[in-house]
């Protein structure tokens, strides 16, 4: 894993007109369901955060990368929901492991729209909430803002602790 996050990071600095692309590919895999269970993003995308301060890179383009492959993860797996529901429950990791649809209902029982958008905030949640809202058929548009307006903060907020540590450390 220390090979892939540093190997990813590299890639930003050395190919800084592919870095976007790869920033929006990390983004969708840690908030799409299946995949943000075995790619480490969150912790490349810190890192990231830490090369565009250490290499002037540009951070608006790789902040926009990283929020529209957020929301196209969270869209996708609300897409499949709401088309294969009923099945999603059957398909690992779900099958073997009950209780993330479990946290996830409990949430948006608790907090509905606002599940949504405070779920991605929250490692395993952030791939189950839109699964969820999926399940219980949640409007498109609501659940569309909520995943667009947290896609954004979720991205600032991953990528600044790497940006004004390096910031902070370099001057």
């Amino acid at each position: 894993m220390a090979d892939l996050v540093s190997s990813s990071i590299s890639f930003v600095q050395n190919h800084q007109g592919w870095g976007a692309a790869l920033v929006f590919l990390l983004a969708f895999c840690e908030s799409f369901a299946f995949v943000s269970l075995v790619v480490p993003a969150t912790w490349i995308l810190i890192g990231v955060g830490g090369a565009i301060a250490a290499y002037d890179l540009k951070f608006w383009p790789i902040w926009i990368a990283a929020a529209l492959g957020a929301i196209a993860g969270d869209w996708l797996a609300y897409a499949i929901t709401l088309r294969f529901r009923g099945l999603v429950e059957r398909m690992p990791p779900f099958a073997s492991r009950p209780e993330l649809i479990a946290r996830g209902v409990r949430l948006f029982d608790r907090w509905g729209v606002l599940a949504v958008f405070a779920g991605r905030f929250f490692g395993p949640l952030r791939a189950v909430v839109p699964i969820v809202a999926g399940m219980y058929r949640m409007p498109w548009l609501k659940f569309q803002i909520a995943n667009v307006t947290s896609a954004l903060v979720w991205a600032f907020a991953v990528l600044t602790p790497g940006f004004v540590s390096m910031r902070w450390f370099v001057g």
